[in-house]
């Protein structure tokens, strides 16, 4: 009974799978609804198509609530993007996602994972702390907020190899 108990009440765990072209419409979804400027579904179609782009997405029973992208190039990989369906920030998606993800890039045999972060974003910047990148540089005015007002990204490194 105790086995059970705890994911009834919080909803099952999420399950991380590998996808490819077919999940563009899900994935321009999460993304639309994660950030300011929305990629399109088209593309997702031309990332998902790229034979050196890894892509995973955390499903929910049947339903898509995540995903992270990354791009491979010279023995090195960069997260694209990583979105998490507001009703499930907060409940492990992105580490999950994150720690597949990695393991993954780990075994094509990536060196070095590259990405950029919002300098004010303290969830995502625990979450890759946590998972042991560092930051290596940044960019000032990277990003621009909803008031129009610009802000850094951050340059974050984790070596996998």
């Amino acid at each position: 009974m105790r086995g059970w108990l705890p994911r009834w009440l919080t909803g099952a765990p999420a399950v991380i799978v590998d996808v490819g072209p077919g999940a563009a419409a899900s994935l321009a979804t999460l993304h639309a609804a994660s950030f300011r400027r929305g990629w399109t579904e088209s593309e997702f179609e031309r990332l998902l198509v790229d034979r050196h782009v890894l892509a995973h997405e955390a499903v929910i029973g049947q339903k898509p609530v995540g995903f992270i992208l990354s791009r491979r190039a010279a023995g090195d990989a960069e997260i694209l993007s990583v979105a998490v369906a507001r009703s499930e920030r907060g409940r492990g998606v992105a580490g999950a996602l994150l720690d597949v993800h990695l393991r993954n890039l780990a075994g094509l045999g990536t060196a070095a994972v590259f990405l950029e972060v919002e300098d004010d974003n303290p969830p995502a910047r625990r979450l890759y702390a946590g998972r042991g990148f560092q930051q290596v540089g940044q960019r000032r005015g990277y990003y621009v907020r909803p008031d129009g007002r610009a802000s850094t990204a951050l340059i974050l490194r984790r070596d996998l190899l």
